[in-house]
């Protein structure tokens, strides 16, 4: 008995320390060991204590959930949609209070919302929201989730809330390996809780984000920020993101800031919620029928839609393969019309089970191309998409390797010869200005240039004989061609298009190797020695160099006087550094600061870890300026890293 609390001490502290501090201390099979043994103990002694975490696999299945009455009332939150309805809510604060009180903001995640029981420090039920009053027992499914402690230090009564979501990253690996496509995180993490099966509520990997405390005994909360201490001192795991603001110009700035960054995480979030930070004031504003008055939900321009699916194109890219693109009734979809939207491949449609004149669920992140996450329904008109017989632009023979299609026609077909002059000549590779798509369509029609290093043949002249090239036109496209022949490895690398290779990549390459002649070289056990390159990765380049057609059009390009000048991020005031931004910069855009480090030798990361060497904040930091505090990082603001990099 003695060891077996013991297991389950030391491998719940193993669960919290990989789980929510992201910042495992020992490797998954010391853990395994452990957890091998604590099972074997178990079954011995006949008995699972109840913080044991072998409930984490699931018990077995329910005939139906029972429901669960809430001891308060779950509110939902009154919505705004844009900063004139927050003004509104502020201005309604000030009118009441005589003042602006001290607001929080958070992420608003998008999942599903839950209720955890603890007593005596021990989990006693979980249960759904429902209509607030009443939810459904979903307690043997949260057990699985191994981000809900099983225990906490705290030994009375409390009621904790929060959000149950499916990480992206694990959601996504989830239907790379399942026959059964997800349409969602969000839909996902929510079917999941309420799968009777808990073994395979288990399976799908969810997280819990504690966020507020609703009922309790045995302790007083007099702040938002006191439940968030509460959470945290308790193991729970809570959101990247709290603020606490004075004035809607500080909102704002924290509102914008996060609607830009709502792509950064690794989970979905629809909006951002404000609530007023004092309880003692919350309780004088009090509640109307469905909400509180003291709390707001901003929420986001929507980042999916559903449409009609009109028809599948098979587009011909740079490597020969054949994308499929969906044709859309067209839709707006955050401030844009979206007309065409990826399908990955064509066993992707088979799992999503993607059908021509279906309804289709489209989402957009960022400024990526929309793709289609899966199926709304079926109607009468829906039929089968089938894949290509014959390459649809020169209708040559056409081959299946893995999941693709590739056109065999290597060497003449059209499309294809296309986009490979054009990602040559593209800003992040030999920044061919004024070579774009429809350019090289051009060249490649009327002059008949269907290789990059043909470029560097071309005259004044022969620009002239092309629609829309005058004189100045001609010339300043033959000047940026002449240009292009002083470049960086690192570009070339990017631009003659090893597979899987992109701009970072051969980066890598030309830091680890420093001439063309060594990574032509290069084996494979070298090559995988790189930080994130794996076996594939390095397959690829191998097999690129050994290839005729690439050891041909590189000579080429020597020959017409390419040569590389010393590549900038071997130098510079970060040269080796982590770094990661935080926070509005006063002058300087994200891209731009992204930029600036890069070309100083530093390397972006996106979280906080003890990995990081500098970060730097401006307004409204959040949380990882505090996670930085605490792990004792350099900070510094845009001042000091501009003086640095100019230094």
């Amino acid at each position: 008995m003695d060891r077996m609390l013991q297991l389950i001490k030391i491998l719940n502290k193993y669960s919290y320390e990989y789980y929510v501090q992201d910042n495992p201390t020992v490797s998954d099979a010391e853990y395994d060991v452990l957890y091998d043994e604590l099972k074997k103990l178990e079954e011995e002694l006949g008995m699972i204590l109840p913080d044991s975490p072998t409930h984490r696999i699931g018990g077995d299945i329910l005939s139906s959930f029972s429901q669960y009455r809430h001891k308060e009332k779950l509110y939902s939150l009154d919505k705004a949609k844009n900063i004139k309805e927050v003004e509104d809510f502020f201005n309604r604060l000030i009118k009441e209070n005589g003042k602006m009180p001290e607001i929080t903001i958070e992420h608003k995640f998008d999942g599903l919302t839950l209720s955890i029981a603890y007593d005596k420090g021990i989990i006693k039920s979980a249960a759904t929201r429902g209509d607030g009053v009443t939810g459904e027992d979903v307690t043997a499914q949260v057990k699985t989730i191994r981000s809900v402690p099983s225990s906490i230090p705290f030994k009375g009564y409390v009621e904790v809330q929060g959000e149950g979501i499916w990480k992206i990253s694990s959601f996504d690996e989830y239907n790379r390996i399942s026959d059964v496509q997800m349409k969602n995180p969000r839909n996902a993490a929510a079917g999941a809780i309420r799968n009777l099966d808990p073994k395979e509520t288990a399976k799908r990997k969810l997280d819990f984000f504690a966020y507020n405390i609703g009922y309790h005994e045995g302790i007083v909360f007099p702040s938002q920020k006191t439940m968030r201490d509460f959470l945290l001192e308790n193991g729970f795991l809570v959101g990247n993101e709290f603020i606490i603001v004075n004035d809607i110009e500080g909102a704002e700035s924290v509102l914008k800031r996060i609607e830009e960054e709502r792509y950064e995480q690794d989970f979905l979030i629809d909006g951002a919620v404000l609530k007023v930070n004092d309880v003692a004031l919350r309780n004088h504003l009090g509640y109307t029928e469905k909400f509180p008055k003291w709390a707001l939900a901003y929420k986001f321009k929507p980042v999916e839609v559903s449409t009609i699916l009109k028809d599948v194109i098979w587009q011909v890219s740079r490597t020969s393969k054949l994308n499929p693109l969906a044709i859309l009734e067209p839709v707006e979809l955050m401030g844009v019309t979206i007309k065409r939207a990826t399908l990955n491949n064509y066993d992707d449609i088979l799992k999503k089970g993607i059908k021509i004149g279906s309804k289709v669920i489209v989402r957009r992140s960022n400024d990526v191309i929309p793709e289609i996450m899966g199926v709304y329904e079926h109607t009468a008109d829906s039929r089968d998409i089938l894949p290509p017989d014959i390459c649809p632009a020169c209708g040559a023979k056409i081959r299946k390797d893995g999941v693709f299609f590739y056109c065999e026609n290597t060497d003449g077909c059209a499309p294809k010869i296309i986009s490979v002059i054009d990602h040559f000549a593209e800003k992040g590779a030999m920044d061919i200005e004024g070579l774009s798509e429809k350019t090289a369509e051009q060249l490649y029609n009327v002059l008949g240039i269907d290789s990059p290093d043909k470029l560097y043949g071309i005259s004044y002249d022969d620009l002239l004989k092309i629609e829309g090239f005058k004189e100045k036109k001609a010339g300043n496209l033959i000047d940026s061609i002449n240009k292009s022949k002083k470049t960086t490895l690192s570009r070339f690398l990017y631009a003659i298009g090893i597979p899987n290779i992109g701009k970072k990549g051969a980066r890598q390459l030309a830091e680890k190797f420093k001439t063309l002649e060594k990574i032509q070289q290069a084996s494979r056990e070298e090559i995988i020695q790189i930080e994130e390159f794996g076996e594939i990765m390095a397959d690829n380049i191998i097999d690129f160099f050994r290839k005729k057609e690439n050891i041909s059009l590189i000579k080429e390009l020597l020959k017409h006087g390419i040569c590389f000048e010393e590549e900038s991020i071997n130098s510079g005031a970060l040269l080796g550094k982590i770094v990661v931004l935080t926070g509005s910069l006063p002058s300087l855009t994200r891209g731009q600061a992204q930029q600036l480090i890069v070309s100083n030798g530093g390397i972006i990361s996106e979280s906080i870890s003890k990995k990081v060497n500098l970060v730097i904040a401006g307004e409204a930091a959040g949380s990882k300026l505090e996670k930085a505090k605490a792990l004792e990082i350099d900070i510094i603001d845009e001042k000091d890293f501009l003086k640095l990099i100019n230094n």
